[in-house]
């Protein structure tokens, strides 16, 4: 099964570039051009995912699109995506998994953006193991 990525920013170039790439290495890529259109596709499609570029329609739209897709069942990984990095105050792995630099070189994109979703997979497991201890240790003390 192709990983599925959504991948949004506002220039052109570099959202065909950056789609190319991805899919070059085995990605599904589907993209979005503004939040809103991100917005869309987060409601209708899966994702394992999200990268997108931090400045689009206003300065932090993009924030606002990862607040989207965090809150999806499915639980996507989470990369902003800029060329003007904030600093430590204003970015944390609370607004998103990764910050991704641009410019940004393909091996460098494609070695981050595995390592995301290894571990968000990982997570999503351990959370499944912890679900299921505890569901049994309630059954135990139940029984």
């Amino acid at each position: 099964m192709k990983r599925r990525i959504l991948l949004v920013d506002d220039d052109l170039a570099v959202l065909l570039t950056l789609k190319a790439v991805l899919e070059l290495h085995g990605f599904e890529v589907e993209t979005a051009a503004s939040t809103a259109e991100a917005f869309s596709r987060l409601e209708s499609g899966v994702y394992h995912m999200v990268i997108s570029d931090l400045r689009m329609e206003t300065e932090e739209a993009g924030l606002e699109v990862i607040r989207v897709a965090r809150r999806q069942s499915y639980e996507p990984a989470t990369a902003l995506l800029t060329a003007y990095p904030p600093d430590g105050e204003h970015w944390s792995e609370e607004h998103s998994d990764s910050l991704l630099v641009k410019p940004l070189g393909t091996s460098d994109l494609v070695r981050q953006v595995e390592a995301l979703l290894v571990r968000r997979a990982d997570q999503q497991q351990r959370r499944q193991r912890d679900a299921s201890a505890a569901a049994q240790e309630a059954t135990r003390k139940v029984g």
